[in-house]
Protein backbone atom coordinates (compact mmCIF):
# COMPACT_ATOMS: atom_id res chain seq x y z
CA UNK A 1 0.00 0.00 0.00
CA UNK A 2 2.97 2.51 0.76
CA UNK A 3 4.35 1.24 -2.68
CA UNK A 4 1.69 1.79 -4.50
CA UNK A 5 0.68 5.54 -2.76
CA UNK A 6 4.09 6.33 -3.23
CA UNK A 7 3.76 5.46 -7.30
CA UNK A 8 0.96 7.54 -7.50
CA UNK A 9 2.27 10.41 -5.94
CA UNK A 10 5.42 10.41 -8.14
CA UNK A 11 3.53 10.00 -11.27
CA UNK A 12 1.39 13.02 -9.68
CA UNK A 13 4.44 15.07 -9.44
CA UNK A 14 6.18 14.06 -12.88
CA UNK A 15 2.93 14.55 -14.69
CA UNK A 16 2.66 18.14 -14.64
CA UNK A 17 6.67 18.28 -16.01
CA UNK A 18 5.89 16.22 -18.44
CA UNK A 19 2.94 18.25 -19.35
CA UNK A 20 5.04 21.08 -18.94
CA UNK A 21 7.89 19.89 -21.80
CA UNK A 22 5.11 19.10 -24.43
CA UNK A 23 3.40 22.36 -24.34
CA UNK A 24 7.25 24.05 -24.66
CA UNK A 25 7.42 21.80 -27.59
CA UNK A 26 5.04 22.32 -28.85
CA UNK A 27 5.33 26.35 -28.64
CA UNK A 28 8.71 26.00 -30.14
CA UNK A 29 9.91 23.05 -31.92
CA UNK A 30 6.43 21.76 -32.89
CA UNK A 31 4.70 25.02 -33.75
CA UNK A 32 7.76 25.44 -36.47
CA UNK A 33 7.02 21.56 -38.16
CA UNK A 34 3.70 22.67 -38.48
CA UNK A 35 4.50 25.74 -39.88
CA UNK A 36 7.00 24.28 -42.24
CA UNK A 37 4.88 21.43 -42.91
CA UNK A 38 1.99 24.18 -43.96
CA UNK A 39 4.16 26.22 -45.53
CA UNK A 40 5.29 23.87 -48.11
CA UNK A 41 1.47 22.59 -48.82
CA UNK A 42 0.89 26.34 -49.50
CA UNK A 43 3.80 26.27 -51.68
CA UNK A 44 2.79 23.28 -53.29
CA UNK A 45 -0.84 25.03 -53.92
CA UNK A 46 0.13 28.24 -55.23
CA UNK A 47 3.05 26.58 -57.73
CA UNK A 48 0.62 24.72 -58.97
CA UNK A 49 -1.68 27.26 -59.46
CA UNK A 50 0.81 29.20 -61.15
CA UNK A 51 1.61 26.85 -63.70
CA UNK A 52 -1.84 26.32 -64.32
CA UNK A 53 -2.39 30.05 -64.84
CA UNK A 54 0.60 30.33 -67.24
CA UNK A 55 -0.41 27.08 -69.38
CA UNK A 56 -4.25 28.39 -69.49
CA UNK A 57 -2.57 31.58 -70.75
CA UNK A 58 -0.38 29.16 -73.95
CA UNK A 59 -3.64 27.52 -74.53
CA UNK A 60 -5.54 30.73 -74.97
CA UNK A 61 -3.29 32.58 -76.86
CA UNK A 62 -3.76 29.51 -78.95
CA UNK A 63 -7.66 29.29 -79.03
CA UNK A 64 -8.03 32.66 -79.86
CA UNK A 65 -4.86 33.51 -82.42
CA UNK A 66 -5.83 32.57 -86.24
CA UNK A 67 -3.20 29.89 -85.78
CA UNK A 68 -4.97 26.34 -86.10
CA UNK A 69 -2.23 24.84 -84.08
CA UNK A 70 0.28 25.06 -81.43
CA UNK A 71 3.07 26.65 -82.54
CA UNK A 72 6.54 25.17 -81.53
CA UNK A 73 7.52 27.66 -79.32
CA UNK A 74 3.75 27.33 -77.79
CA UNK A 75 4.44 23.63 -76.98
CA UNK A 76 7.95 23.81 -75.57
CA UNK A 77 6.72 26.90 -73.30
CA UNK A 78 4.43 24.46 -72.00
CA UNK A 79 6.42 21.63 -71.46
CA UNK A 80 8.98 23.70 -69.80
CA UNK A 81 6.40 25.36 -67.40
CA UNK A 82 5.13 21.43 -66.36
CA UNK A 83 9.16 20.42 -65.96
CA UNK A 84 10.01 23.71 -64.12
CA UNK A 85 7.06 23.09 -61.31
CA UNK A 86 7.99 19.27 -61.26
CA UNK A 87 11.68 20.89 -60.11
CA UNK A 88 10.71 22.98 -57.71
CA UNK A 89 8.30 20.97 -55.94
CA UNK A 90 11.07 18.32 -55.53
CA UNK A 91 13.79 20.78 -53.84
CA UNK A 92 11.06 22.29 -51.72
CA UNK A 93 10.02 19.45 -50.71
CA UNK A 94 13.85 17.81 -50.17
CA UNK A 95 14.84 21.36 -47.93
CA UNK A 96 11.29 21.07 -45.78
CA UNK A 97 12.48 17.61 -44.64
CA UNK A 98 15.91 18.16 -43.82
CA UNK A 99 14.48 21.25 -41.58
CA UNK A 100 11.72 18.89 -39.82
CA UNK A 101 14.66 16.48 -39.35
CA UNK A 102 16.71 19.08 -38.08
CA UNK A 103 13.98 20.33 -35.35
CA UNK A 104 13.64 16.88 -34.01
CA UNK A 105 16.59 16.51 -33.17
CA UNK A 106 18.87 14.64 -35.47
CA UNK A 107 21.84 16.41 -36.78
CA UNK A 108 22.35 16.99 -40.00
CA UNK A 109 26.27 16.39 -39.28
CA UNK A 110 25.87 12.95 -37.61
CA UNK A 111 23.74 11.91 -40.81
CA UNK A 112 26.10 12.53 -43.23
CA UNK A 113 28.10 9.18 -43.06
CA UNK A 114 24.78 7.16 -43.00
CA UNK A 115 23.65 9.65 -45.73
CA UNK A 116 27.07 8.07 -48.10
CA UNK A 117 26.67 5.05 -47.34
CA UNK A 118 22.65 4.82 -48.12
CA UNK A 119 23.48 7.25 -51.60
CA UNK A 120 25.81 4.11 -52.31
CA UNK A 121 23.82 1.52 -52.02
CA UNK A 122 21.04 3.90 -53.76
CA UNK A 123 23.09 4.45 -55.73
CA UNK A 124 23.09 1.21 -58.17
CA UNK A 125 19.28 1.08 -57.77
CA UNK A 126 18.68 4.32 -58.43
CA UNK A 127 20.66 4.53 -62.16
CA UNK A 128 17.24 4.39 -64.10
CA UNK A 129 15.68 7.04 -62.13
CA UNK A 130 19.01 9.01 -62.99
CA UNK A 131 19.02 7.94 -66.34
CA UNK A 132 15.20 8.97 -66.70
CA UNK A 133 16.02 12.45 -65.57
CA UNK A 134 18.65 13.30 -67.58
CA UNK A 135 17.16 11.82 -70.60
CA UNK A 136 14.27 13.81 -69.78
CA UNK A 137 16.71 17.06 -69.62
CA UNK A 138 17.81 16.12 -73.00
CA UNK A 139 14.29 15.90 -74.39
CA UNK A 140 12.99 19.57 -72.97
CA UNK A 141 16.14 21.37 -74.28
CA UNK A 142 16.51 19.51 -77.57
CA UNK A 143 12.95 20.30 -78.03
CA UNK A 144 12.09 17.03 -79.55
CA UNK A 145 8.38 17.45 -78.61
CA UNK A 146 6.60 19.27 -75.85
CA UNK A 147 2.82 19.59 -75.03
CA UNK A 148 0.05 18.78 -77.66
CA UNK A 149 2.20 16.38 -80.03
CA UNK A 150 1.39 13.65 -82.26
CA UNK A 151 4.49 11.12 -81.12
CA UNK A 152 5.52 7.56 -81.80
CA UNK A 153 7.52 6.21 -79.17
CA UNK A 154 10.04 3.38 -79.38
CA UNK A 155 10.51 1.78 -75.65
CA UNK A 156 12.73 -0.35 -74.78
CA UNK A 157 11.92 -3.79 -74.14
CA UNK A 158 8.80 -3.47 -76.38
CA UNK A 159 7.48 -4.09 -79.67
CA UNK A 160 4.95 -2.51 -80.25
CA UNK A 161 5.91 1.91 -80.01
CA UNK A 162 3.77 3.90 -77.53
CA UNK A 163 1.38 6.46 -79.95
CA UNK A 164 -0.58 9.68 -79.08
CA UNK A 165 -0.49 13.02 -77.88
CA UNK A 166 1.65 14.78 -75.12
CA UNK A 167 -0.34 15.43 -72.02
CA UNK A 168 2.15 15.81 -69.79
CA UNK A 169 6.09 16.13 -69.54
CA UNK A 170 8.47 15.86 -66.82
CA UNK A 171 12.19 15.59 -66.21
CA UNK A 172 11.41 11.79 -65.36
CA UNK A 173 8.50 10.21 -67.25
CA UNK A 174 5.93 11.14 -70.45
CA UNK A 175 2.73 10.64 -70.58
CA UNK A 176 0.90 10.13 -73.91
CA UNK A 177 -3.01 9.26 -74.74
CA UNK A 178 -3.60 7.09 -77.12
CA UNK A 179 -6.95 7.48 -79.56
CA UNK A 180 -8.74 5.30 -77.56
CA UNK A 181 -8.50 7.64 -74.94
CA UNK A 182 -5.69 5.57 -72.57
CA UNK A 183 -2.95 7.18 -71.10
CA UNK A 184 0.27 5.74 -71.15
CA UNK A 185 3.35 6.69 -69.19
CA UNK A 186 6.71 6.25 -70.48
CA UNK A 187 10.33 6.55 -68.51
CA UNK A 188 12.02 9.24 -70.06
CA UNK A 189 15.00 6.63 -69.80
CA UNK A 190 13.68 4.04 -71.53
CA UNK A 191 12.94 5.63 -74.94
CA UNK A 192 15.20 4.64 -77.74
CA UNK A 193 13.15 6.55 -80.62
CA UNK A 194 11.04 9.72 -80.76
CA UNK A 195 9.33 10.20 -84.29
CA UNK A 196 7.11 13.45 -83.86
CA UNK A 197 4.27 13.20 -86.31
CA UNK A 198 3.61 17.20 -85.35
CA UNK A 199 6.86 19.64 -86.14
CA UNK A 200 6.68 22.16 -88.16
CA UNK A 201 5.00 20.69 -90.58
CA UNK A 202 3.07 16.85 -91.61
CA UNK A 203 2.62 14.62 -94.80
CA UNK A 204 -0.52 13.04 -95.65
CA UNK A 205 0.29 9.82 -98.00
CA UNK A 206 -2.63 8.19 -99.65
CA UNK A 207 -2.11 5.16 -101.82
CA UNK A 208 -4.62 4.25 -104.78
CA UNK A 209 -5.26 0.77 -105.40
CA UNK A 210 -5.94 -0.09 -109.49
CA UNK A 211 -6.24 -2.81 -111.56
CA UNK A 212 -2.94 -3.05 -113.58
CA UNK A 213 -4.89 -2.97 -116.53
CA UNK A 214 -6.46 0.74 -115.98
CA UNK A 215 -5.85 3.61 -117.89
CA UNK A 216 -3.23 5.48 -115.72
CA UNK A 217 -2.83 8.48 -117.44
CA UNK A 218 -6.55 9.25 -116.75
CA UNK A 219 -6.41 8.10 -113.27
CA UNK A 220 -3.20 10.70 -112.66
CA UNK A 221 -5.81 13.30 -114.12
CA UNK A 222 -8.58 12.22 -111.79
CA UNK A 223 -6.36 12.35 -108.82
CA UNK A 224 -4.49 15.93 -109.72
CA UNK A 225 -8.04 17.83 -110.39
CA UNK A 226 -9.06 15.89 -107.06
CA UNK A 227 -6.28 17.69 -105.18
CA UNK A 228 -6.79 21.14 -106.97
CA UNK A 229 -10.74 21.15 -105.66
CA UNK A 230 -9.26 20.44 -102.44
CA UNK A 231 -6.39 23.22 -101.97
CA UNK A 232 -10.02 25.80 -102.90
CA UNK A 233 -12.16 23.88 -100.45
CA UNK A 234 -12.65 26.88 -97.99
CA UNK A 235 -12.91 23.93 -95.37
CA UNK A 236 -9.58 22.15 -95.93
CA UNK A 237 -7.30 24.92 -97.52
CA UNK A 238 -6.38 26.28 -93.86
CA UNK A 239 -5.17 22.71 -93.29
CA UNK A 240 -2.92 22.42 -96.56
CA UNK A 241 0.60 24.25 -96.70
CA UNK A 242 0.43 23.61 -100.77
CA UNK A 243 -1.58 21.54 -103.45
CA UNK A 244 -1.58 17.80 -103.25
CA UNK A 245 0.37 16.19 -105.66
CA UNK A 246 0.17 12.79 -107.14
CA UNK A 247 3.91 10.96 -107.05
CA UNK A 248 2.89 8.06 -109.30
CA UNK A 249 3.10 4.50 -109.49
CA UNK A 250 4.21 3.45 -105.69
CA UNK A 251 3.78 -0.36 -106.51
CA UNK A 252 3.38 -3.07 -109.08
CA UNK A 253 2.17 -6.35 -109.37
CA UNK A 254 0.78 -8.57 -111.68
CA UNK A 255 -3.13 -7.84 -111.34
CA UNK A 256 -2.68 -4.50 -109.08
CA UNK A 257 -0.86 -1.18 -108.85
CA UNK A 258 -0.76 1.97 -106.13
CA UNK A 259 -0.59 5.43 -106.89
CA UNK A 260 -0.03 7.63 -104.38
CA UNK A 261 -1.28 11.28 -103.70
CA UNK A 262 0.75 13.12 -101.19
CA UNK A 263 0.07 16.40 -99.75
CA UNK A 264 1.64 18.72 -97.14
CA UNK A 265 -0.25 19.63 -93.94
CA UNK A 266 -0.36 21.68 -90.70
CA UNK A 267 1.31 19.75 -88.01
CA UNK A 268 -1.11 17.22 -86.27
CA UNK A 269 -3.71 17.49 -89.22
CA UNK A 270 -2.34 15.04 -91.59
CA UNK A 271 -4.82 12.14 -90.24
CA UNK A 272 -7.48 14.83 -90.94
CA UNK A 273 -6.99 15.65 -94.61
CA UNK A 274 -5.80 12.04 -95.59
CA UNK A 275 -9.44 10.55 -94.35
CA UNK A 276 -11.03 13.63 -96.65
CA UNK A 277 -8.79 13.43 -99.52
CA UNK A 278 -9.71 9.30 -99.72
CA UNK A 279 -13.20 9.82 -99.73
CA UNK A 280 -12.76 12.62 -102.29
CA UNK A 281 -10.58 10.16 -104.16
CA UNK A 282 -12.99 6.81 -103.98
CA UNK A 283 -16.08 9.51 -105.47
CA UNK A 284 -14.48 10.74 -108.09
CA UNK A 285 -12.93 7.03 -109.26
CA UNK A 286 -16.37 5.79 -108.89
CA UNK A 287 -18.09 8.94 -110.75
CA UNK A 288 -15.11 8.57 -113.86
CA UNK A 289 -16.16 4.67 -113.61
CA UNK A 290 -12.20 4.04 -113.39
CA UNK A 291 -11.54 0.37 -112.36
CA UNK A 292 -10.52 1.24 -108.64
CA UNK A 293 -10.05 -2.02 -106.46
CA UNK A 294 -11.10 -1.78 -103.22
Amino acid sequence: MHSEGAEALALSLAAPGLSSDVTSWLRSSGLEIVLLVLGAMLFARFATYARDRVTQKIDSGFRGGDALVRSEEAKHRHALAQVLTWVVLTVAYVLVAMEVLGRLGFSMSGLVAPAAVLGAALGFGAQRIVQDILAGFFLITERQYGFGDVVRIAVTGIQDPAEGTVEDVTLRVTKLRNPDGEVITVPNGQIVKVTNLSKDWARAAIDVPVAASADILRINEVLHEVGGQAYQDPRLEPLLLDEPTVMGVEDLTVDQMNIRMVARTLPGKQFEVSRELRVRVAAAMRREGLNARP
